[in-house]
């Protein structure tokens, strides 16, 4: 087949390396001419794929894969088009900003031709493939959706740095406007992704038909949803447990050691693209869904109520000098989206402390243009707050911050056994 992908970013890329491996020919679209530049280089543009340099390194020579920022050399002829555009949402009003899908799918639809099947794999809320994208595409194109080609929607399911693995181990969600698109979808997932065996699954492994566009986005948005409803409860019960005096980690190991019980961890922050930004396209086609409205005002409060446990500890900040561990949204990944390192300085600074903020993937000069003034470990300091969870941190003790006064460690990656006469807290627990 020729298949086009639309926006080579940290999940486009890897899915046009993936869909050429296969033995497919794919053109990658993107508008930012340096990421075209280094992909027709077979140089990834950005770190920290599993296999993905590897991959490049074979396929761009062999010619199985190259991009473009033209949609006219890709798109045409295309037997598939696969779109993986961001979908932004704003951080003050909570909807969605369509821009750049909504250029993207002009751009396509310019050139679209007949026989193709196009298959949107950005989170979406749901009505959109079939409300936003099948008018505008049928208009741009002069063609007709059913007939003259074909809309679907299969969302991404893949946590960046290990896109690959993730591929195989999760069933591909499919839903079409028509059972003649959904046929189709099938066939093409099925020819580009491998899955390895889950007799744990109902169905088995592999492509599964939800039935409509509209079942696989509320799927795609229920199971990240759930995920960020989840935290908030953990997070509710942790400020509980704290308050009285109860052990909030026990409960947990406790409560899921039976079968239906699965509570996840509590922490500083939900950060990232997907966990605390889903459940606003789901709020946003469903505003009365109160549980989803206040798990993720719980989350979005984590940072500030960490602020207070130093405060609880150590008194008036203003002046003090306060390290924050981690500016990316998790450990082991390079990426600051939602982070809630963005909330912890706001409040320690909105408190008059002097803030600096430390992380092992990231420069001075980076963190730097993050808005943050850099700090060494080993350098002076009054109070630590531990934000993300890099395996770095997990080896820290007192003498690596001269003057250290207290260390909340906001992701449970140590203990009070290691911070001897340092006001330790971690969130969830009484201070003992």
């Amino acid at each position: 087949m020729k298949i086009a992908v639309i926006a080579l970013g940290k999940i486009g890329l890897p899915l046009a390396v993936q869909f050429a491996s296969k033995g497919h020919e794919v053109i990658g679209v993107d508008v930012a001419q340096h990421t075209v530049d280094l992909v027709n280089q077979g140089i990834e543009p950005f770190p920290g794929e599993a296999q993905l340099q590897e991959r490049l390194s074979e396929l761009v020579p062999a010619g199985k894969l190259r991009a473009t920022t033209d949609y006219s050399q890709a798109v045409p002829g295309a037997d598939a088009v696969v779109l993986v555009v961001p979908l932004f949402v704003d951080e003050e009003t909570a909807e969605p900003d369509f821009g750049w899908m909504d250029a993207a799918t002009q751009s396509l639809g310019e050139v679209l031709t007949p026989g193709t099947l196009v298959s949107y794999e950005t989170t979406l809320p749901v009505g959109t493939t079939r409300n936003r994208w099948k008018p505008m595409l049928e208009q741009a194109s002069g063609l007709k959706e059913g007939v003259d080609f074909d809309l679907v929607f299969s969302p991404e399911r893949v946590l960046t740095g290990r896109v690959f693995a993730d591929l195989r181990k999760y069933p591909k969600l499919v839903g079409g406007l028509s059972e003649r698109g959904a046929t189709r979808a099938i066939e093409f997932y099925r020819a580009v992704l491998d899955f390895d065996e889950r007799p744990d699954l109902p169905r088995g492994n592999g492509v599964w038909d939800l039935g409509s566009a509209e079942a696989a986005e509320l799927a795609k948005l229920a199971e990240t949803t759930y995920r960020d409803v989840n935290i908030g409860l953990a997070n509710q019960f942790a400020r509980y447990a704290a308050t009285a005096g109860i052990d909030v980690y026990q409960v947990i190991e406790a409560s899921n050691s039976q079968p239906y019980s699965h509570i996840h961890q509590p922490g500083i922050a939900v950060g990232g693209h997907c966990i605390p930004v889903y459940p606003r396209l789901y709020l946003w086609t469903d505003p009365a869904a109160t549980v989803v409205s206040a798990a993720r005002a719980a989350n979005a409060g984590m940072p500030e109520y960490t602020v207070g446990l130093l405060e609880d500890a150590v008194g008036d900040l203003n002046g003090l000098r306060i390290a924050v561990l981690g500016a990316s949204y998790r450990g082991g990944v390079k990426e600051t989206a939602f982070s809630g390192v963005f909330g912890t300085v706001e409040a320690l600074a909105n408190r008059g402390a002097k803030v600096q903020v430390q992380d092992p993937m990231y420069s001075d000069d980076e963190l730097n243009k993050l808005g943050f003034n850099p700090y060494h470990i080993g350098d002076a300091i009054d109070a630590v707050i531990l934000q993300a969870d890099h395996d770095e941190y997990r080896t820290l003790k007192p003498t690596d911050f001269p003057g250290i006064r207290a260390f909340i460690d906001g992701r449970r990656v140590s203990t009070q056994e290691k911070w001897p006469n340092i006001d330790y807290r971690v969130i969830g627990k009484a201070n003992t």
